[in-house]
């Protein structure tokens, strides 16, 4: 990606290669001085995820997207049952947890979507984190995580792994198409506005955990925390999550066109 000139997308994918070429011509007809240039930014970040899933579902493997986040949501899913155990932090520091945490549910490969969902699980446990500051347990405390903390973390992921893969196609975007001084450039607020949209999609296992323990007493312990079937729920829904956050299932459940 060493070159200057424009980025054109994901190359030789039929009928996608051409969306990819628009989005970045939107983006590089964006003017940061325009009085309605959030709203017009807004609908650029949905246009980037409508083409990410067009191209999906054109081709499932595209970048591997599919298959890397179902291999992260898997990883994720094991952390998830240390994290009921011990919390985020225990004899680690805040860093450290952070490093470990990105290490092993992100993995360590190079390519572009490996580098993503990487960054994604750094950013979810920084809002894990973030979150229990705001609550005044800025180390997590050396106790296990209460399932609803879980389940945030899982949904911010997938959220986040969205929003990162398009960072990247963002990041080259404007670099080679519409240089800006960095307190104007997008390649924030694009993703910023895709993980907040994104989560909708992403389902969360507490509920599912309900509605499996519905009349039950055994499976109620995955819904209040340290103990019980949670993470393995979190696991079993990781292809829908995956699925649904890559347009690869619609809002119904069915597969997409």
């Amino acid at each position: 990606m060493g070159t200057s000139t424009r980025w054109s997308g994901p190359r030789g994918r039929t009928g996608t290669a051409g969306e990819w070429s628009r989005v970045t011509g939107r983006l590089g007809s964006w003017r940061p001085d325009r009085a309605d240039a959030d709203q017009v930014l807004d609908d650029i970040a949905a246009d980037h995820v409508r083409v990410l899933h067009r191209t999906l579902r054109a081709d499932p493997s595209a970048f591997g997207l599919y298959e890397i986040v179902c291999a992260a949501g898997e990883r994720l899913a094991s952390a998830l049952g240390v994290l009921a155990e011990s919390g985020p932090v225990g004899a680690d520091s805040t860093d450290a947890f952070l490093a470990r945490f990105a290490g092993e549910v992100g993995g360590d490969g190079g390519t572009l979507a490996e580098a993503a969902v990487r960054r994604a699980a750094a950013s979810a446990a920084q809002r894990l984190l973030d979150h229990l500051q705001t609550d005044g347990d800025p180390a997590g405390g050396l106790g296990g995580l209460a399932g609803d903390l879980l389940c945030l973390l899982y949904r911010w992921f997938f959220a986040d792994a969205v929003a990162e893969f398009l960072r990247a196609v963002v990041a080259e975007q404007v670099r080679l198409a519409v240089p800006l001084p960095p307190a104007l450039d997008p390649e924030d607020r694009i993703p910023e506005w895709v993980a907040g949209h994104v989560l909708r999609l992403v389902p969360s296992p507490c509920e599912e955990a309900a509605y499996l323990s519905a009349g039950s007493d055994t499976a109620e312990a995955g819904v209040d925390g340290s103990a019980g079937p949670l993470p393995e729920i979190a696991r079993t829904l990781v292809p829908r999550s995956a699925g649904r956050v890559l347009g690869l299932i619609t809002d119904d459940g069915e597969e997409a066109a």
